[in-house]
C-alpha cells in the first residue's frame, strides 16, 4: 500500500511529507525574531566599530560592511546551522528554527523535502561562511591585514552559492514554489535570497580596490619594510 498523502502548503502538489505538522506560531512571531535578532546585531557591530581600533574612525559605508557580516554570522551559523542539523525532521518539528524554515519552505520546498543540493549548500556554508563571517568582523574591529583577503573569500563563497541556488531552481522551472506570488516568491524567495548577490557582488569589488590599492604600494615600493623608520 503507498503512503497516504499529508495535506500541506508545500509545491508541488503532490510532494510527500510523512508526519508533516503545520506551523502552531503566527507569522509575525517567526519574522519578527529574524529581522529583530538581525537589528540588534547590527546595532551592537555598529556601536562596536565606532571604537574600532585605528587611526581614525573608518567609513559609514566600512562600518555598514562589518553589520553585515555580522548578521552573515547569526544568518548563516545559527539559522542555516539549524536546517543542516535537523533538515531530516523538519516536516513534523515544532522547535522554533524549524518552523521559522517550514514557513520559508513555502517558498521553496526544497528546504522541507530534503533535498541534496540544499542540504549540501546549508552545510557548507553553515560551517564556512558562518565562522568566516565572524572573523571577518574581529579582522574589521582590529584592523587586521589580511582583513579584504577575508572579505573577498567570504563574499565569493556566497556569491557562488547562491547563484547555484536560483541557477538550479531556474532550470527546474520554480517548481517548489508559486511563481509571482508577493510573500513567497517576491520576498521570501527573490529578494531575501537576492541580497547576498548584490551585496557579496558590492564586498567583492571593493575587496579588489583595496587590495589593488595595496599591492600598487608595494609594487612602487612604498611598502618596503627596510624603509621603515627604526624602532616601529
Amino acid at each position: 500500500m503507498g503512503r497516504m498523502a499529508v495535506a500541506h502548503p508545500y509545491q508541488p502538489r503532490g510532494l510527500l511529507l510523512p508526519g508533516y505538522r503545520s506551523n502552531d506560531r503566527p507569522l509575525w512571531s517567526l519574522l519578527a525574531f529574524l529581522f529583530t535578532g538581525c537589528a540588534l546585531l547590527a546595532a551592537a557591530t555598529w556601536w562596536l566599530s565606532g571604537r574600532a581600533r585605528g587611526a581614525k574612525r573608518p567609513r559609514a559605508a566600512r562600518r555598514v560592511a562589518v553589520c553585515w557580516f555580522a548578521i552573515c554570522g547569526f544568518v548563516h551559523g545559527l539559522i542555516e546551522g539549524w536546517f543542516s542539523l535537523y533538515h531530516g525532521g523538519l516536516a513534523g518539528d515544532q522547535a522554533f528554527l524549524s518552523q521559522l524554515w517550514k514557513e520559508y519552505a513555502k517558498a521553496d520546498s526544497r528546504y522541507i523535502s530534503g533535498d541534496n543540493f540544499t542540504v549540501c549548500m546549508e552545510t557548507i556554508t553553515a560551517l564556512t561562511w558562518g565562522p568566516l563571517s565572524i572573523w571577518t568582523v574581529v579582522a574589521f574591529l582590529q584592523n587586521k591585514p589580511y582583513r579584504f583577503v577575508l572579505q573577498l573569500i567570504v563574499s565569493l563563497g556566497q556569491l557562488y552559492g547562491d547563484v547555484l541556488y536560483f541557477f538550479t531552481e531556474y532550470r527546474e522551472g520554480f517548481r517548489h514554489g508559486v511563481p509571482g506570488h508577493p510573500l513567497y516568491f517576491w520576498f521570501y524567495f527573490a529578494f531575501l535570497n537576492g541580497l547576498w548577490i548584490v551585496v557579496p557582488g558590492a564586498l567583492i569589488a571593493d575587496a579588489c580596490s583595496n587590495l589593488i590599492t595595496a599591492q600598487s604600494a608595494v609594487d612602487r615600493g612604498a611598502l618596503r619594510p627596510r624603509d621603515k623608520p627604526k624602532g616601529t
